[in-house]
């Protein structure tokens, strides 16, 4: 059974609800009965008759600030989570504030953005970015850790939760393993993966050690764990922001778009625009009271 599930920012009504079931039976859908994951904040609408394309279709965007995403009511709780870090676990993207500190942050967060945008070959950029921070002092690593690295709201209330039930739950990033070992211990991340910075007498020597993790390496390690784990496909949920999350997303049994670009967006099974990243545990049908504290 389809569900479309309605998760608001702030607070949600009852007359949100019936907006909802409105636009679905306005595309001939038959919605059911709505039930409350939380009184005021999230809940389901199950419907039959169209797919989750034309429900999508309707709903997405249709209230402010309410995020909505369709998807199967059965197996929604969530045994494997890959993630994306920058952007979608913390809010900066980390090389473009090390480049704040090197002078040059425009001309990186530009390269940057247009990667992310699907616009550019992903290790093609990054080998770019890193090659103009060669020179750069080790200690800034450190110093932009401290200074800049702020995890994303939620972040620690999702892993939290899904871990203590059952879920295994893997940080895969396209940034450097100087921020993302760090940040997946502090939110709860069983392991983190991402690419390491060569260094030469103290300083970045503006290259970038190989394989390059990106879009092949996140769904590569999303597939490997599901076999790994011995789990049903469906019962694997993937996040992320950016073009190089499209591949991990699009192979989830559940794709999340999270604050992303336009093609990311497009790629996925639902996205979360309003919410944070609390609105996947509704999305799991976890009530506030089965949350892990944040």
């Amino acid at each position: 059974m389809l569900i479309a599930t309605l998760i608001a920012a702030d607070r949600l009504r009852a007359g949100d609800i019936a907006t909802a079931r409105d636009a679905l039976s306005g595309v001939g859908g038959i919605p059911g009965v709505a039930e409350w994951i939380d009184d005021g904040l999230a809940a389901d609408i199950p419907f039959r008759r169209i797919d989750a394309t034309a429900a999508r279709a309707a709903l997405e965007g249709l209230i402010p600030m309410v995020d909505v995403v369709v998807h199967a009511h059965e197996h929604r709780r969530k045994k494997l989570l890959v993630a994306d870090m920058d952007s979608t676990m913390i809010t900066i993207e980390c090389i473009d504030e090390l480049a704040d500190y090197a002078g040059i942050k425009a001309k990186i967060a530009e390269i940057t953005e247009r990667a992310m945008q699907g616009e550019l070959d992903f290790e093609g950029a990054l080998d770019a970015r890193v090659a103009l921070l060669r020179g750069l002092d080790e200690s800034v690593i450190e110093r932009c850790r401290e200074e800049r690295v702020r995890l994303m709201p939620g972040a620690r209330a999702l892993v939290g939760t899904m871990r203590r039930n059952g879920a295994h739950c893997v940080l895969v990033s396209g940034g450097f393993t100087a921020f993302a070992d760090q940040v997946a211990e502090a939110i709860g991340f069983h392991q983190a993966i991402a690419n390491h910075l060569d260094m030469e007498s103290g300083r970045l020597a503006g290259t970038v050690r190989r394989p390059i993790v990106g879009a092949q390496t996140k769904k590569d390690t999303l597939l490997a764990e599901t076999e790994r784990l011995k789990l049903d496909p469906v019962l694997t949920l993937a996040v992320g922001d950016g073009a190089n999350d499209i591949p991990m997303i699009q192979a989830a049994g559940l794709g999340i778009a999270y604050r992303a670009k336009p093609k990311t967006a497009a790629a996925a099974d639902g996205r979360i625009e309003a919410g944070d990243l609390r609105a996947l545990l509704h999305l799991q049908g976890y009530p506030v009271r089965e949350w892990a504290i944040e």
